[in-house]
């Protein structure tokens, strides 16, 4: 009878031996998340776990960074995953910590504000709710985003940090993840159109288990900017626009395929350079501008300026125009938080919806007269 139970033991010590390790098994059941503008991630489901694929976290980026999101089983063998994903996280995510003030609206939307713990420069938050967590010490300074103070974060230990990066070299990011935390990039920044941006929105829902509420919000912010952009073909002027300012004798301004751009054509207004496409922002001569934008009706967006005192002390040659003279000028610039974060570069991204009808309001009053712009403010004196 002992020799019986010997002989067990050995058969079930072996067949535990000879299990293999649990994988994670991609294959053609997988469902994918519904992505209707952007183009920079995807998602699929498996059931028990979701994959996340990022193409496009900054620009020409060549890499595709692949992360899994485990959902039930939570004991998977990452030592087999590392030559598959990038990172293998669970979705009951206690601790986070983000890089850019657009993660934060999306945080807060989806009720998970209380998991963030750090921040690096936590005076461009100006969102209400999340700087009273920081007021009370719920959420820790870590520095500038390319020199995060990694011994503070490797205190906090998060369960994952949500990267944002210019052009893929970050020292910070590295150290990060030779301490075993999760960085996984967000590049909801580097999309070519305002919803697209606004539908990464999704991959936070993704992170948090919260998908059916991020395609809620997202549908919500999607039928309202489609609404503003109806209500703006109704317009019987197009005011013509100039964008921009000057930065050591070059005007910068956004190209017509871009994002900016986009927002000006839904509100059916004359941008006099929306003709124009390419990467990044136009770089013009000052002459160039004036002679083509002289006699513009409106000029929005002059870079950091908020008043018209500012815009001449820096250059007088910005009298010359028309939108000056007749103060016709506006900017986001002047609307900013307790600590002085400009609230468009926050909020903006998340809703897009906002900014449109806030365009509408600046150059075709008539069509939203009870609406109050939220962002854009007529210069200072």
């Amino acid at each position: 009878m002992r020799l019986f139970i010997y002989v067990l033991l050995f058969f079930a010590f072996a067949s535990c031996k000879s299990e293999p390790a649990k994988q994670l098994i991609e294959n053609t059941v997988g469902k994918a998340l519904e992505l209707k503008y952007a183009d920079g991630f995807t998602v699929k489901d498996y059931g028990s776990y979701v994959t996340i694929k990022i193409y496009k976290p900054w620009p020409n980026a060549k890499k595709v960074f692949r992360y899994a999101i485990l959902k039930d089983d939570k004991n998977i063998n990452w030592s087999l995953e590392k030559s598959r994903f990038d990172f293998v996280i669970s979705d009951d995510i206690k601790k986070i910590v983000v890089t850019s003030t657009t993660h934060i609206p999306a945080l807060e939307l989806l009720g998970v504000e209380q998991t963030l713990v750090g921040f690096p420069g936590t005076n461009y938050i100006s969102s209400k709710k999340t700087r009273q967590r920081i007021d009370e010490g719920h959420i820790r300074e870590l520095g500038k985003n390319e020199g995060i103070n990694t011994e503070v974060l490797l205190e906090l230990n998060p369960d994952v940090v949500i990267g944002f990066g210019v052009d893929g070299v970050n020292k910070t990011f590295e150290t990060i993840k030779k301490a075993s935390i999760p960085v996984i990039y967000n590049g909801d920044w580097v999309e070519s159109s305002a919803l697209a941006k606004a539908e990464w929105i999704k991959f936070f829902g993704v992170l948090f288990n919260k998908e059916k509420e991020a395609d809620s919000i997202f549908n919500k912010i999607e039928n309202d900017y489609l609404a503003a952009k109806s209500i703006a073909t109704e317009a019987k002027r197009r005011p013509t626009i100039l964008s921009g300012a000057m930065h050591k004798e070059v005007w910068y301004m956004p190209n017509g395929s871009s994002a900016e751009a986009q927002f000006l054509k839904d509100a059916n207004v004359d941008y006099l350079w929306s003709n124009t496409s390419g990467n990044g922002s136009l770089a013009l001569n000052f002459e160039v501008v004036l002679d083509k934008a002289k006699d513009a009706d409106i000029w929005l967006n002059p870079s950091y300026y908020t008043s018209y005192s500012q815009l001449k002390e820096a250059s007088n040659l910005y009298s010359n125009f028309s939108a000056f003279k007749n103060k016709l000028v506006y900017t986001f610039s002047n609307t900013t938080g307790a600590t002085g974060g400009v609230l468009y570069y926050e909020l903006g991204t998340t809703r897009p919806d906002i900014v449109l009808k806030d365009i509408i309001k600046v150059c075709h009053p008539e069509l939203l007269e009870d609406y109050t712009p939220y962002f854009f403010k007529k210069l200072s004196d």
